[in-house]
């Protein structure tokens, strides 16, 4: 129903910034809640940052807090994740995800079970 294709991943130094974006196609992004999550080697999926429906509500992961900002543009039918201050521990493949929903986002809903769809991940390398 959704396709969702990633991009904006690198290589950056420690303290760098990159913009990950989502871009959806087959069906608008009105109507859904996304989701940026995360997976390193040997290291189980996060949840980083999603967004309601409407743009108006967040959630970010602790470890994300103040350093990354979740953003929509549904003109361009994308979804934003600014990242800042990267750490060499942000390093992942990050995936971005959606879910029909117009429910308020909160730690509870921004888990990746309750996702419906997924892009197919862009690389993030943050090293020194």
């Amino acid at each position: 129903q959704v396709q969702l294709v990633e991009s904006g991943g690198g290589l950056v130094q420690p303290g760098g910034s990159l913009r990950l974006s989502c871009v959806a196609s087959g069906d608008t992004l009105d109507y859904y809640a996304v989701g940026w999550f995360r997976q390193a080697p040997g290291m189980e999926r996060e949840g980083v940052s999603c967004i309601g429906s409407s743009g108006r509500t967040t959630y970010y992961g602790d470890s994300v807090k103040g350093r990354f900002t979740i953003s929509r543009d549904n003109a361009k039918n994308t979804v934003y994740l600014q990242m800042n201050s990267l750490k060499p521990e942000d390093t992942a493949n990050y995936y971005c995800a959606v879910k029909r929903s117009r429910l308020i986002v909160s730690q509870r809903m921004c888990v990746s079970a309750n996702m419906d769809s997924w892009g197919q991940g862009t690389q993030v390398t943050v090293s020194s």
